[in-house]
């Protein structure tokens, strides 16, 4: 199997060491392309030849914030397709339905410890290419994690 790639796109330093260093822990042969904000994540994506299996937003970024970037992977093209995951500390309804509305596959509440992350993170990283089996994966042991998802 080839390596595969994903992008996380968060101005939290700390919380994007934390993704990534989950992420290893999980599957050193996926690659993580950070970026600080939603400019920088499309900016990364224009330059990639192959594109991410998944993309993760913060909502509250610098420069683009994640809704922004949000808006404008789903309307294009190239970039529609790519499943995107909503990351943030808010877990107003309010958010989680704007993230459904607008296209993401899913809203979660970031983890607040290293263990819940990489529960998280195995589910989607572990079924690569398939978000619904992921999603189900998370539905299941969902008293542990704050989120909501596209319906399946």
């Amino acid at each position: 199997m080839g390596k595969k790639f994903i992008l996380m796109a968060d101005d939290d330093m700390d919380d994007t060491e934390m993704f990534c260093e989950a992420l290893v822990a999980i599957n050193a042969d996926v690659i993580c392309h950070c970026a600080e904000d939603g400019q920088e994540a499309i900016n990364i994506l224009n330059e990639l030849e192959e594109l991410p299996e998944i993309i993760f937003l913060d909502i509250n970024m610098p420069i683009m914030n994640g809704w922004e970037c949000l808006r404008f992977l789903k309307n294009e093209k190239r970039y529609q397709d790519i499943p995107v995951i909503m990351i943030s500390t808010s877990s107003h309804q309010d958010d989680m339905n704007k993230a459904m509305n607008m296209g993401a596959e899913c809203y979660f509440v970031k983890p607040n410890s290293f263990s819940d992350l990489k529960d998280v993170l195995f589910s989607f990283v572990s079924n690569l290419g398939n978000t619904k089996d992921a999603i189900l994966n998370l539905q299941q042991g969902k008293s542990k994690h704050i989120f909501t998802c596209a319906d399946l």
